[in-house]
């Protein structure tokens, strides 16, 4: 087992504080020092120049993938090269008329090198196996959708 952890801080930054003006612009720290500038969606009257939540929920789940098919791959003895997902997240009303995001398409393109390249159905395999191994995938009830590229 181990503990992950993250930091929020908000402060108040307007005189009042009605919906349509308070500043949703807050701070997450973690461990490592680094400090990530977040607010809400644009849709939510968020600053565009921040990371949403639901752009890090996102974020997360490709991250989380590429990083279990890099250690699949290299346990496989493959020497991957290079790794791009252009990751979507659709954000609607679930089965019980909440909304969530509900499916989340991760499409990577892996570039690989050495004389071991993996074939269409080896490279399926990998993201498969990837998938059933990822932390946060398996954390989710989000539909998680990979298309290797």
């Amino acid at each position: 087992m181990s503990e992950h952890k993250a930091t929020i801080d908000w402060k108040r930054e307007t005189p009042d504080f009605a919906y349509q003006t308070y500043n949703r612009d807050h701070d997450w720290s973690f461990d490592a020092g680094v400090t990530v500038r977040a607010s809400a969606a644009p849709a939510y009257l968020g600053s565009e120049s921040c990371v949403d939540p639901e752009e890090a929920f996102v974020a997360s789940l490709s991250s989380c993938h590429m990083l279990t098919f890099l250690a699949v791959a290299a346990r496989r003895k493959y020497v991957v090269d290079a790794y791009h997902d252009e990751a979507v997240g659709v954000l609607e009303k679930d089965a019980g008329g909440r909304l969530a995001i509900t499916r989340v398409t991760l499409m990577p393109q892996v570039s690989f090198s050495g004389e071991k390249t993996p074939g269409p159905e080896e490279l399926r395999q990998l993201h498969d196996q990837a998938h059933h191994a990822c932390f946060i995938a398996n954390s989710v009830k989000t539909e998680i959708v990979v298309e290797p590229q």
